[in-house]
């Protein structure tokens, strides 16, 4: 039952990563057929995150209420219907509306999905959670650019993505059996929920949400913006640049499977301070003056470093502030990694807008300085 289950959640987070990237790899030919600025593509992903900020802040009373199974299902469900309102949708006006439930159904599953692998598996196990979503994330790029390479349009990618996700909720749904045997999180006791307020005060909990926000700001700014980055600044065409935007996912999934081994032998702290240090190398790298294949294997090195990051700060959740408290403070790490997704990587294409896109490296630089300093700080409060 329980490597059942655990295929389950993979199958899970593999749904959640497919629609994950697929915006910023179809944006350079989305927003041309729509006739909207390309800072557009920020309305959209904000429009999205705040659903996942909200979802993520009930995520501790959802899923005390429903158990982590319906608030799976519940959630690949929205999310299914929103990706099929954006294949039918031939406006921004409804790309806006049908983002919507895509938001609110990434939240609490996240959360939940995250608190369960953190408090009953070894930490190897959350690498290759989070892997999965990786495969999720490299896919839909690479449907994308099927569809457009093909002629079919971003529109069809969509449908394609849609048609996969109602295929992992049939999946899910069958699997709600199983999830009974587990709706108790902590040692089969209900845990208290708590405020924002009551999470806040806790010990290094600023420094946790401090380093989520700026993690997602490097790899939504990196993910949403490198297509057009490389289109726009670099020269490649739109096609390849959708391909080879996809590489910078295929370096986090790579990664966080390499991971799964490494972590059987080195502490959480020890390979988030190994993704930061590749992250450091990823940005030099791609700031060097030369061709676009160099560029390329900067956000590859960049998406190397991010992949033992989130999992690994998360696995160490429940033993940095206790098992007691680690939902609700997971749910709240998710909030802050959301509006992390939900101000930095628009703001960024306000600030290419009046600017430009060749500022991509220089922005993801400071996010990642302030990212290090938080996580430092953190060691020393949490130690």
């Amino acid at each position: 039952m329980t490597t059942i289950l655990l295929f389950v959640i993979y199958i899970s987070f593999i749904s959640l990563g497919l629609p994950d990237s697929i915006l910023g790899s179809a944006w350079p030919t989305m927003y041309q057929e729509l006739d909207v600025p390309v800072s557009y593509a920020g309305i959209i992903a904000v429009i999205i995150a705040f659903g996942t900020i909200v979802s993520s802040l009930q995520s501790d009373r959802l899923t005390l209420k429903l158990g982590p199974g319906k608030v799976t299902a519940i959630s690949v469900v929205l999310t299914a219907f929103a990706l099929f309102g954006f294949s039918i949708s031939s406006s921004f006006l409804m790309l806006c509306l049908f983002a919507i439930p895509y938001g609110l159904g990434a939240g609490s599953v996240d959360a939940c999905l995250n608190n369960y692998v953190a408090l009953h598996y070894k930490g190897w196990h959350m690498s290759l959670l989070h892997c999965m979503w990786g495969v999720g994330a490299v896919t839909g790029p690479n449907i994308m650019a099927y569809a457009l390479t093909n002629n079919k349009g971003w529109n069809s990618g969509y449908y394609y993505i849609s048609m996969l996700q109602i295929g992992l909720t049939a999946i899910l749904l069958f699997s709600l059996p199983l999830w009974k045997k587990r709706e108790r999180i902590v040692d089969g006791r209900e845990t208290k929920s708590l405020s924002l307020r009551e999470v806040v005060k806790i010990k290094g909990v600023k420094e946790v949400l401090l380093c989520f926000l700026c993690y997602c700001g490097v790899e939504q700014s990196a993910g949403l913006w490198a297509s057009s980055y490389l289109n726009m600044y670099k020269g490649v065409p739109a096609e390849e640049a959708a391909r080879y935007a996809s590489m910078f996912f295929i370096g986090i999934t790579v990664g966080r499977g390499l991971n799964a081994i490494i972590a059987l032998k080195l502490k959480d702290r020890t390979m988030v301070r190994i993704g930061l240090t590749i992250i450091a190398i990823g940005i030099i790298v791609m700031i060097i003056p030369a061709s676009s294949i160099i560029t390329l294997i900067g956000l590859i090195l960049i998406g190397l470093g991010c992949a033992p990051i989130y999992p690994s700060l998360i696995h160490a959740t429940p033993d940095s502030f206790g098992e007691d408290k680690s939902q609700a403070v997971i749910g709240i790490q998710m909030a802050f990694a959301y509006i992390g997704v939900l101000a930095l990587p628009p703001l960024f294409g306000f600030i290419a807008d009046f600017t430009d896109i060749s500022l991509l490296p220089v922005y993801i630089t400071i996010l990642f300085v302030v990212m290090l300093i938080s996580f430092e700080r953190l060691q020393k409060k949490i130690k």
